[in-house]
């Protein structure tokens, strides 16, 4: 049997994203045990995936110390595969520890695979606005390719068996009704985050449907977003924990979203959603029931994470010329072929 480790300790979006690599090791190596390290706040996620056989959660105020007690007792585990998705300086703590001295010279022990940041290429694209990546930009894909020197490149997979607190069910079954909608409209960074007012408008524009918004605790403008018409949108900042937002985004009849986490974790589930894609290059969905709405402008991509400048005379003209009417019109095509 297989023994495979996963390296990626965060962040939100990044892990639900790798979480694909579980489809192609397991039509790869059906009876592989899979065990992933990542930062203890985000285990969660993991959790969700029953195929993943162990989460190992690394807590950062346990800082250097605490990395190498932890590094020690995986070393224990003698892993045949070592898959490092991160690729920083933590992952490469756990590297020194894990593989042989002088490794890359004289590979031997476990079989191990990196993923790149190609920070070469997103130099040329941001700066002088040379693009060598393949388009769209696919983050779930750059997770996917560094699998290949194993002869995995199979990701497809029907894996529905999400493991969830039986009590979600009693609690959330009336929240998403057959007419719900579920928004998500924040994001870390503004500069990627869809205008207030276009999300009034998409409340207002659908008289017949009712909402629900996630977001973080921190997200006080979705407040706003809810006045337009506080009798059809349920509020859910800040009172849901991740893995109860996840639940719900797997649940829901359609997501729409900007380029976040629960854009990805829709893609993960196979949810139906809409992804508003504005300055960002690495956040595509790769998932056939997710619809990309976008504006053609030679600026994008911008940034890879939604932090910078726009250089557009209207800020943020990528998100603003969304416009309402054209996410209605695909939201009410989308819900009618589910009817």
């Amino acid at each position: 049997m297989a023994k495979f480790l996963i390296i990626r300790f965060s962040s939100i979006g990044d892990i639900i994203q790798c979480m694909n690599v579980v489809n192609g090791i397991k039509n790869h190596f059906p009876d592989a045990e899979i065990h992933w390290i990542a930062r203890k706040d985000m285990g969660s996620f993991l959790n969700m995936d029953k195929r993943i056989d162990r989460v190992w959660g690394y807590d950062k105020k346990t800082g250097f110390k605490g990395l190498l007690q932890m590094a020690r007792q995986l070393k224990a585990e003698k892993f045949d595969y070592i898959y490092d998705a991160h690729s920083n300086i933590r992952s490469n703590i756990l590297k020194a520890v894990l593989l042989p001295p002088f490794y890359h010279l004289f590979p031997r022990g476990p079989h191990y695979t990196l993923r790149h940041k190609d920070r070469w290429k997103r130099f040329l694209l941001f700066k002088l606005r040379i693009n060598k990546f393949d388009k769209p930009f696919r983050g779930i894909v750059s997770y996917q390719k560094p699998l290949a020197t194993w002869g995995i490149t199979n990701f497809e997979s029907d894996y529905c068996d999400w493991n969830f607190p039986a009590e979600y069910e009693e609690r959330f079954h009336r929240t998403l009704t057959p007419k719900t909608i579920t928004l998500i409209p924040s994001a870390n960074w503004e500069m990627k985050r869809w205008p207030v007012s276009n999300w009034q408008q998409v409340i207002q524009l659908m008289p017949d449907y009712r909402f629900i918004i996630l977001a973080g605790p921190t997200d006080t403008f979705c407040e706003t977003i809810k006045a337009i018409a506080p009798e059809r949108v349920n509020n859910l900042t800040g009172k849901t924990s991740l893995l109860e937002s996840c639940y719900l985004v797997k649940q829901s009849n359609l997501v729409i979203s900007g380029d976040t986490g629960f854009l990805h974790a829709a893609d993960l589930f196979h949810t139906k959603a809409i992804a508003l894609m504005g300055p960002t290059a690495f956040g595509y969905p790769t998932g056939k029931q997710v619809e990309v709405i976008e504006v053609d402008l030679p600026c994008r991509p911008c940034t890879k994470d939604g932090h910078g400048k726009c250089k557009q005379s209207i800020w943020q003209k990528c998100m603003v010329d969304i416009l309402p009417k054209r996410v209605v019109n695909t939201a009410l095509r989308i819900l009618n072929l589910m009817d």
